[in-house]
Order: C-alpha cells, then structure tokens, then sequence
C-alpha cells in the first residue's frame, strides 16, 4: 500500500521567459489547449492531449530548461504531507497556498530531484 494516495492528475512543470507567449507555441505546434493564465502568480495552465495530464508554465527571467518538476494531485495535501514525512520523505520548507487556487508542497525523492504535491483548491 503506497504512502499516499495520489488522484488522477499530474501537471508537469516548466519555466519560461514568457508564458502567454509558450502558451500559444504549445497551442499551436502541439494542440495544448489554454485553461488560464495567473498572471497574478505568473503562472499559466494548458490541458494536453492525455487525460489528466496538464502543462504548467512557470515565468522566470531566466528559465532554467530541463527542470521539470512533476505535480501529483492530492485529495488532502496535510494528508499526504504527513504520510510522506513519517516515511522519512524531505520536503522543502512549508506548503504553500495560493488562496482560492491551489496548496503546493515541493519534496525530494532519494536523488535530489524535485516532485510536489497539489490539492486543487477551486471547488
């Protein structure tokens, strides 16, 4: 039995100079299909051609290409949060919330290499 219990939804994480304009690159080459831009945030979301799978956008000065950060959907992030702690997992600093959007919590798996944890907060 693992952990935790993941939903059915991953958003694999890039950074980018310019999100609206990857967006439109995404929408046009590759038929990504724009769910919104947070530009309050400086985040964008696209929906793939998987079910559950969607493209998050990360603006950054200066992206760092190669950096993708998988985002595992969660029911109850405290939850799964717990689980994974009590299982010796190392997470980086506290969840984080964006009100009314999303919780985010960033961990590590035995190489260093960075996963979250999202619970959708948007009802």
């Amino acid at each position: 039995m693992p952990t935790v219990t993941l939903d059915n939804t991953i958003t694999l994480a890039i950074s980018v100079r310019d999100r609206h304009a990857s967006a439109a690159w995404y929408g046009e080459h590759l038929g990504f299909e724009l769910l919104y831009h947070g530009d309050e945030v400086g985040w964008s979301e696209l929906r793939t051609k998987t079910d559950g799978v969607t493209l998050g956008l990360g603006e950054h000065e200066e992206p760092a290409p190669g950096n993708s950060v998988p985002v595992f959907g969660v029911a109850d992030i405290d939850a799964a949060r717990s689980g994974l702690e009590a299982a010796g997992v190392r997470f980086d600093g506290d969840t984080m919330e964006i009100e009314g959007m999303v919780k985010l919590a960033t961990f590590y798996d035995p190489d260093n290499n960075a996963l979250m944890l999202a619970q959708n907060l948007t009802g």
